[in-house]
């Protein structure tokens, strides 16, 4: 089974955190994103993983210089220009030569999700696609999926009004296609695969859905990849890096400290992701936020509520960040 990855949004709702890096590539839990997406799959008998890129490919390219990707192999498929989601999802596929049934998925989505299961059910119906489910307490933040008993789709609601949903599971961002799919999406222009593709399959009554109450994020928000770096806060690859120093007298509690990171005497950080090379220095406070890479949180200043502090920025002595993104994103 072979996979596209889309891995070429712009990462704008985590700015300043990837003005110059993708999304993907930052860590979660001390290694990149998209190791734990590709590494999920290739555990789920994946043998070749096509990255669909746009934003900054260079990145990914230098990242995995040797071609692969969590012991993947893996091929680059660069958008010529933004093509959306099913563009993108056809760009990839047409320029990796599939012409079999493969699977796609976001590669900001992190999930436990059974991708067995969902190819056997892919592979029990006459669906031209299968996408995964799960439920979620605000569903209109997403593309809600009502169906029938059999699991057939019967509308695809992309972001409805809040209240007006039909239900609360939503796509989770992984999916099985019949090469067929394919034929479905325009060369050459961007195409949605949420607002064109899925609505037209499942008028058609060729769409099907499994739902499952398996781990899953979207890690594309702050709250949401901080909420996945903590997930991992006592699993063997998280906490803090055996690299990062941490004073005897700092207090660190449910948090994630990288490689090269410094909390110095007196610091506290809770519930917070210090990525590497990051100082948080005497008697500073961290909670609930994200510190940049190479980032210095000067003594005695705080940073908390979700404040989000770029790469290589200082909090200066004293500041306090609350829910504050330093430095602001443009726009």
């Amino acid at each position: 089974m072979r996979a596209v990855v889309l891995v070429g949004g712009f990462g704008t709702r985590l700015r300043p955190l990837t003005d110059a890096t993708p999304k993907q590539l930052l860590p979660v839990a001390h290694r990149p994103m998209i190791e734990h997406s590709v590494g999920h799959l290739a555990h789920h008998g994946v043998t070749e993983v096509v990255l669909s890129m746009g934003f900054r490919p260079d990145a990914f390219k230098a990242t995995y210089p040797d071609g692969t990707c969590a012991g993947v192999p893996v091929c680059y498929a660069v958008e010529p220009e933004p093509l959306d989601t099913a563009g993108a999802i056809g760009f990839a596929a047409r320029d990796a030569g599939i012409d079999e049934t493969f699977l796609a998925c976001n590669g900001d989505v992190l999930t436990d999700l059974d991708v067995d299961a969902l190819i056997e059910r892919h592979r029990t119906t006459s669906a031209e696609a299968t996408i995964a489910l799960t439920s979620v307490d605000h569903p209109a933040r997403y593309g809600v999926v009502p169906t029938d008993d059999n699991g057939r789709v019967l509308s695809f609601v992309e972001k409805p009004p809040v209240g007006k949903a039909p239900t609360n599971l939503v796509n989770a961002g992984t999916y099985v296609f019949e090469p067929s799919v394919l034929d479905r999406i325009p060369a050459g222009r961007p195409t949605s695969v949420e607002r064109e593709i899925f609505p037209a399959m499942a008028a058609d009554g060729t769409l099907f859905a499994m739902a499952s109450d398996d781990y899953w994020v979207d890690a594309g928000t702050p709250a949401s990849y901080l909420a996945a770096n903590l997930h991992l806060v006592d699993h063997p690859e998280g906490g803090t890096h055996p690299e990062a120093y941490v004073d005897p007298t700092a207090r660190v509690c449910g948090s994630v400290i990288g490689p090269g990171a410094v909390v110095a005497p007196g610091a506290s950080v809770d519930a917070s992701l210090v990525l590497d090379g990051a100082t948080i220095r005497e008697n500073a406070r961290v909670e609930g936020s994200i510190i940049g890479p190479k980032a210095n949180i000067a003594a005695g200043a705080s940073v908390t509520g979700l404040s989000v502090v770029g790469p290589g920025t200082t909090v200066e002595s004293g500041e306090r960040l609350d829910g504050i993104r330093r430095p602001e994103p443009e726009g």
